[in-house]
């Protein structure tokens, strides 16, 4: 037996702010498609909230805890990370962010938190994991991994009225391109609303799972226009989150109820630079090439110019990532930072065994790609490039996704959920 509550609260902004997560898109919102949210779930005394942005500032996850009345170990701070929502980090993303929303997304994880607290009453929870929908495709290589897998919780009350489900599949969440400047969740939210429709009285969250390089099967390279593209519109959207969601309602309900518990590991991750040039070199390379570059690239080197101007003085150093584990009864949730690869988040998944286990991105920090070492050698946008308009110093080094994974199955090991050995 848990206690478990749960919350959702709208954190949509009035019209008029810049959206998030598209160099190419240069205009302000117009208008809101569906609400963005903060949801939480709170089992005994540990939480998952996640939000709908691209993606939250590491600080801003740190008060998010501390302003909860639950132990700052125990929650987990995710964004969805949709590309229809405003800008929600300061300092990154090649634009100033509005304050103003920027405390809306904060008070609305806490009053999430508080809710759902709240709202705890006995309940039992059960897992099982939903067969692949078909939807993700490696946008890096023809035949990459991906992680097919569609874990679902169903929470019920002692009356058996099913009122929390949570569901993870890991793909970016970008059906929309950046022609769309209506706010919105993406994908997740027809998702949500298929989970919700099947479980009358519930209350949905998703989070994205290990999405680095994947998507709905467009390259990186193909969002860089403001062109409309026929296959990527909200009726896509909509087909694609209730397909995910077909396959998590076809999940198994194997009931948990082991101890309630939390965990968490922070590690220096190193940054560097791949560039093959000093940045003030480059800066004048890429301001000879604007001057001929067609508007969309031109738009691009003007972000980079300006990275390379900010940092041509700054080491690039380390950055400090939170791992967090979550063991709700037996099920493992797993959160990393950033943008993390299939490969790696398989390789947490794999310690994980048999067990239903939320393996997670874009929590408690979003400062980026941090790719696997064996993506090094293939370079692109996402190893390169990525850092210059999400506003980092440089690169995460190679070893560092490896070095979150390590973590994670330590953590794993601690709480018995592998019989794997720690490396």
């Amino acid at each position: 037996m848990i206690r478990a509550g749960v919350a959702s609260v709208d954190i949509t902004p009035p019209t008029g702010l810049h959206l998030a997560g598209f160099a190419a898109r240069t205009l302000p919102a117009t208008g809101t498609h569906d609400p963005l949210t903060a949801r939480a779930i709170v089992v005994d005394e540990t939480a998952v909230v996640v939000l709908d942005v691209i993606g939250l500032h590491e600080d801003m996850s740190a008060r998010i805890r501390q302003r909860s009345s639950l132990p700052d170990d125990n929650i987990i701070v995710a964004a969805t990370h949709t590309h229809g929502a405003p800008i929600s980090m300061k300092g990154r993303l090649g634009r100033a962010a509005d304050p103003a929303f920027l405390q809306r997304i904060e008070d609305g994880a806490v009053e999430a938190l508080r809710l759902a607290c709240e709202n705890r009453r006995p309940a039992t929870i059960a897992a099982g994991i939903g067969g692949d929908p078909g939807v993700a495709w490696n946008r890096r290589h023809a035949d990459g991994l991906l992680d097919r897998s569609v874990p679902m919780i169903r929470i019920r009350d002692l009356e058996g009225q099913c009122f929390a489900v949570m569901a993870s599949y890991a793909c970016h969440p970008v059906v929309l391109a950046a022609d769309n400047l209506e706010m919105t969740a993406d994908y997740p939210f027809y998702l949500r609303q298929a989970l919700e429709a099947a479980h009358p009285g519930a209350v949905a969250l998703f989070l994205t799972g290990c999405a680095g390089d994947a998507n709905t099967g467009h390259t990186a390279q193909a969002s860089w226009t403001l062109a409309a593209n026929s296959a990527r519109t909200f009726g896509t959207a909509k087909r694609l989150g209730e397909r995910i969601a077909a396959a998590a309602l076809e999940a198994g309900e194997q009931a948990f109820a082991d101890p309630v518990g939390a965990a968490h590991r922070e590690i220096d991750l190193a940054l560097t630079r791949l560039e093959d040039a000093p940045l003030p070199e480059l800066a004048a390379r890429w301001r000879a090439e604007q001057e001929t570059a067609e508007p969309v690239r031109a738009i691009l080197l003007g972000h980079w110019i300006a990275w390379a101007e900010r940092n041509r003085d700054v080491v690039p150093g380390s950055w400090r990532a939170r791992v967090s584990l979550l063991d709700w009864g037996g099920i493992p949730i797993v959160a990393m930072p950033g943008e993390i690869f299939s490969e790696t988040g398989l390789s947490v998944r794999d310690a994980c065994g048999a067990r239903p286990a939320f393996i997670l991105a874009y929590a408690d920090g979003t400062p980026g790609y941090i790719p696997p070492r064996s993506e090094f050698p293939f370079g692109g946008y996402e190893v390169e490039e990525a850092h210059r308009f999400i506003g980092m110093p440089g690169v995460f080094a190679p070893g560092s996704a490896e070095a979150l994974a390590d973590a994670a199955r330590a953590m794993l090991h601690e709480r018995y959920l592998t019989t794997q050995p720690v490396a």
